[in-house]
């Protein structure tokens, strides 16, 4: 398996990011700050996930281990294929995905194009199992409710669940949903 490329990210196209590595050229599918990271800089090191099938042989590429660790475990989940763990993974940090597991915040699954109520379920189940006390430990006992009343608000304002989730970062935790919203809002303004 080809665990990690080291090298001069030569242009995009299409398919993703061309990675040279002593003269070859690898093309690896990267995450968002995979891509970001490679963006201008004269050389890059990218964390790579080997995907294969009977057709073909994908490089994803992701920018660090923590992207690649919950890549692999989505991966695992029935229903999940490599496109759809790539968008799971690109959309947020893989903390954000981590506390959304331990919340049981389905809908901040259901939010990427690709997964419906059913998969964003499963994915929830399934790596809670997985990731276990790594899964439990970004979310304080007794936030999930007031957090995910507080973006159910904002989104009904027209926010999206990540934007939302993104907003609420900043807001004081102990704080009742209500007043979690008036904070973002006047922010906002």
């Amino acid at each position: 398996m080809i665990a990690r490329l080291r090298g001069r990210p030569d242009g995009r196209v299409a398919d993703g990011l061309v990675l040279d590595v002593g003269g070859v050229g690898y093309l690896v599918q990267p995450t968002r700050r995979a891509a970001q990271k490679a963006r201008g800089a004269a050389e890059v090191t990218v964390e790579t996930y080997l995907h294969v099938r009977e057709d073909a042989l994908q490089l994803y590429g992701f920018a660090d281990s923590a992207e690649r660790e919950l890549f692999a475990h989505l991966l695992s989940v029935s229903g999940v294929g490599p496109k759809v763990a790539l968008a799971i993974v690109s959309g947020s940090t893989p903390d954000e995905l981590r506390r959304a597991i331990a919340l049981d915040d389905t809908a901040r699954f259901e939010a990427i194009p690709g997964i419906g109520k059913k998969t964003a379920q499963r994915v929830v189940l399934e790596l809670k199992e997985k990731l276990g006390s790594a899964a439990d430990s970004p979310a304080p006992k007794g936030e999930a409710a007031p957090h995910l009343v507080a973006r159910a608000a904002l989104v009904e304002l027209g926010y999206s669940v990540v934007e939302a989730d993104q907003a609420l970062v900043d807001v004081d935790p102990d704080l009742p949903p209500e007043e979690r919203v008036r904070a973002v809002l006047r922010k906002a303004a």
